[in-house]
């Protein structure tokens, strides 16, 4: 029986970037392999994040093999106000793609309802923030 959900991992290619965007956000961000993959944390989940050295190699098989950087399509439950994210966004010279919109979320079986915003990291992965009301 399936629990919950763990981590999920993407190629990256614009490594320093990405890195200085996800610790800009807020997350716990680890080198997990010596320089190759690196993880970023929220919770008790996790993205990895392939260096072009790993998914560029032809020898790392552990991966979607039409994977490329860009392919990611995140949500993120954001603990705090709507002007918060605002404000780390902009520092992050991070461009509001759409929102704050209102979006059903994973929460009480996909039945509430928060309030999303949509920007993309370095890389282009899409990432959206919600927003659940108190």
């Amino acid at each position: 029986m399936i629990k919950g959900f763990d981590h999920v991992a993407i190629p990256m290619l614009a490594v320093d970037a990405m890195l200085a965007f996800y610790r800009g956000m807020g997350f716990d961000v680890t080198d997990d392999y010596g320089g190759r993959v690196y993880s970023v944390h929220c919770g008790d989940n996790k993205i990895n994040l392939h260096t072009p050295e790993i998914w560029q190699s032809g020898k790392f098989s552990l991966r979607g093999h039409t994977a490329q950087p860009g392919c990611g399509d995140f949500c993120f439950v954001w603990d705090g106000s709507a002007q918060a994210l605002q404000a780390t966004l902009d520092k992050l010279n991070a461009t509001i793609e759409e929102g704050p919109v209102e979006r059903k979320g994973g929460r009480n079986n996909g039945q509430d309802i928060g309030v999303s915003v949509y920007t993309r990291d370095p890389d282009d992965n899409l990432l959206e923030f919600i927003i659940y009301p108190d």
